[in-house]
């Protein structure tokens, strides 16, 4: 980061990647009375939080060129900008949700352990009766962390079993509670998320039901299906004053909170959750922390992950046992997870992983007219041609989860609007029908939440006649709910999916995936943790349409977002360890 940027001799801020608000920053840290050492550092500072950053590592010199500074602080009373005792330059906004989640993280951390009897104990071990003991381990260790502590944070990589342990968790909370009621909330940062944890939960619970040892039976009747909520609405965040009704004066009416995909979750959410959280409740924290981080500043989840593993926490679980994904295709994970190039050739095989060495507009319109033939072909599959009811349109959209195009990219050449267009353009004179924007098989994305609807941002829909010949737009059924048709006229805005991007794509899994990464290796969006997300969205193959030397520069870029949440925890963790 302290590469971003510089002073010109006119006093305004040079920058090829600098944006409005950085040069705003700096010319009112001057009107603030700032020196200019300072509002250059604000500058860098609000260019870096674009890029995902929550803090500026300054050295000794610049350090001490602002630390006098009347703008400045150390964080014990609120400022315009921190500077920590480790160089690290703030806002203050940023270094306030830092110490907040460290502080409660650590406050959760620190409470005494709930002791597990002998008769609880041995019925954990018979909520694993049917399954493999060694591959369970850790999974089991998850359900007893749960009983015993305030937080358990459980993290792995797709299909290493989360929603089934979480499942295990909840029954094991519940017939510890005895005669209470447990009141369980179940979330997640994003609608989509939100309604994928649902659907996993229903699916989970009938899984469980036909493996469960009949002494869980009476406990799996009892346990709750709730709706999964957003954070937002979970919190009750109010847009119009830009607060969470939910905090630490009105907290929620919770004793376990569930939050999946934690990767996605910014400070600000975090911060909010931890505040409105009971002191008592039980917090399980569900993600995996290799995928990317929020689109916001900061890395939450692999902060929290680092500094737990750090400290031997017991709060921490790792599932690292593939139950979906092939054999080879973990391993490729696994590669991809380490950065290691010669262990991801070694583990690729012609029919699980292979790489399309797309690097030019020709190359790549190539790729994608086999692409849509091959797609148009599974449609055809699917006979979306034909007329459907709920039922079979929910088969249909099912059907669609077996092939999906992701992209690096949103914008550009390579980016999945130019992609859709292509291949938009394609399936329409395969599929053709009266309307011109509009035909059987057509897939589209939700870009913007419709709560009336139940329509979220993210959602995937696909375009089939209903049992009259219209053409209506179907998604899938929030839990046990049947696919809902909408009119296309109807629909908030969207947008084609034929190809989403990587980042649209975080909590799905697909049976054949495409990765359409850069043209070149200097691309700055090329990182692992792109890379990995996209690769573990495959539970079968996986194809990756770039050059060696793209997915080489994708392997060597891991993110390392600047920001002091881990040192914060690590710090916190220690000294109570010390203290007891």
């Amino acid at each position: 980061m302290n590469g971003f940027g510089f002073l010109g001799h006119d006093g305004e801020w040079r920058d090829s990647e600098a944006g409005d608000f950085d040069r705003l920053l700096h010319r009112w840290t001057l009107a603030m009375g700032g020196s200019s050492a300072l509002a250059g550092c604000a500058a860098r500072l609000g260019q870096g939080e674009r890029h995902g950053h929550t803090a500026l590592m300054l050295s000794a010199s610049e350090a001490a060129a602002i630390r006098s500074d009347r703008l400045v602080g150390d964080g014990a009373q609120p400022s315009a900008f921190v500077l920590d005792a480790d160089s690290r330059f703030y806002f203050w906004r940023g270094h306030a949700d830092e110490t907040a989640i460290g502080n409660a993280l650590a406050a959760r951390c620190a409470l005494a352990a709930t002791a597990i009897d002998a008769e609880l104990d041995a019925a954990i071990e018979a909520l694993f009766t049917a399954a493999d003991a060694d591959r369970t381990e850790a999974q089991r260790r998850a359900v007893r962390v749960a009983l015993t502590q305030r937080l358990l944070v459980l993290t792995g990589g797709p299909g290493t079993g989360k929603t089934t342990t979480v499942l295990r968790v909840l029954l094991a909370l519940m017939r510890q509670a005895g005669d209470t009621d447990l009141t369980i909330r179940l979330a997640a940062p994003t609608g989509k998320a939100a309604q994928r944890l649902q659907q996993a939960i229903g699916r989970g619970h009938v899984e469980l039901a036909a493996s469960l040892d009949a002494s869980w039976q009476p406990w799996l009747q009892q346990l709750p299906q709730a709706d999964a909520q957003t954070l937002h609405r979970l919190l009750e965040f109010d847009p119009r004053s830009g607060r969470w009704r939910r905090d630490a004066a009105q907290p929620l009416a919770a004793d376990v909170v569930v939050v999946d995909e934690a990767s996605m979750l910014d400070l600000a959410q975090m911060r909010a959750l931890l505040a409105a959280l009971p002191p008592q409740a039980r917090l399980i924290l569900v993600g995996d922390a290799d995928q990317l981080a929020s689109v916001a500043a900061g890395a939450v989840l692999t902060d929290i992950v680092q500094a737990l593993t750090q400290a031997a926490a017991p709060q921490l679980v790792r599932l690292d046992t593939v139950f979906r994904a092939t054999p080879a295709l973990s391993a490729c994970n696994a590669a991809i997870r380490r950065g290691d190039a010669d262990a991801l050739s070694a583990a690729a095989t012609d029919t699980t992983l292979t790489t399309l060495p797309v690097h030019h507009g020709t190359a790549l319109r190539r790729a994608l007219q086999d692409w849509g033939d091959a797609l148009g072909e599974h449609l055809d599959a699917l006979r979306v041609r034909e007329r459907h009811d709920d039922a079979r349109a929910a088969d249909t959209l099912r059907g669609l989860q077996r092939m999906q195009l992701l992209c690096a990219l949103r914008e550009s050449g390579f980016g999945c609007v130019t992609v859709n267009e292509i291949l938009q353009s394609r399936l329409r004179a395969r599929f053709v029908w009266d309307d011109r924007s509009w035909f059987p098989g057509r897939m589209v994305m939700i870009t913007r939440n419709d709560e009336a609807h139940g329509l979220f941002n993210g959602d995937i829909g696909v375009a089939l006649a209903n049992a009259d010949g219209v053409l209506m737009v179907w998604f899938e059924g929030r839990g046990d709910e049947p696919a809902r048709a909408f009119l296309p006229a109807l629909l908030p805005a969207h947008e084609p999916a034929f190809a989403i991007t990587i980042h649209k794509s975080q909590g799905s899994e697909y049976d054949h995936v495409a990765v359409l990464l850069t043209a070149t290796p200097e691309s700055r969006i090329l990182s692992r943790q792109l890379l990995y997300t996209a690769a573990s969205r495959a539970r079968q193959t996986l194809s990756l349409w770039a050059t060696d030397a793209v997915v080489a520069a994708a392997l060597a870029r891991p993110v390392d977002r600047s920001g002091g949440l881990q040192a914060k925890l690590n710090r916190l963790l220690s000294e109570a360890g010390k203290a007891s």
